[in-house]
């Protein structure tokens, strides 16, 4: 089973009172742990990709209301929480995810959400069907 493992980071937390800018970088000490935990990651087989995200204020959101896109540019979008990075992981069962990430270096604040990747076969006949048309 995959698994995208998000990380949202205290500091992209409106609550944490801080405010992040496009030259945001986490310091050197925090890279360092998450560099470890992630090799951990890779050595034992689970880790199937992971990157930092830049900023939200370097980022755009494009929300749709009545089939009308309207795009929101970095510097002014809203947002109560922001992803900050993720893992896609190779797991057996969430359980052994949420085993992982409590072993993971985060910070006072931070928060990880785990998701179940969809597979194909986890959709109806029909469903699967349809997609295959359009790929």
């Amino acid at each position: 089973m995959r698994f995208l493992v998000l990380m949202i980071p205290g500091i992209y937390q409106p609550k944490s009172g801080k405010k992040t800018d496009a030259h945001f970088t986490p310091d050197a000490e925090m890279m360092a742990k998450m560099g470890r935990f992630n090799e951990e990651l890779k050595r034992a087989g689970a880790l199937l990709s992971l990157d930092g995200l830049q900023p939200l204020t370097v980022g755009a959101r494009v929300a749709f209301s009545e089939g009308t896109p309207t795009v929101t540019d970095g510097p002014s979008v809203e947002a109560k929480e922001v992803v900050g990075g993720y893992w896609m992981l190779q797991a057996n069962s969430k359980q052994q995810v949420v085993d992982w990430m409590k072993r993971c270096p985060a910070q006072d604040g931070d928060v990880i959400e785990i998701r179940q990747v969809f597979e194909m076969s986890d959709f109806p006949e029909d469903v699967q069907a349809a997609a295959q048309r359009n790929t």
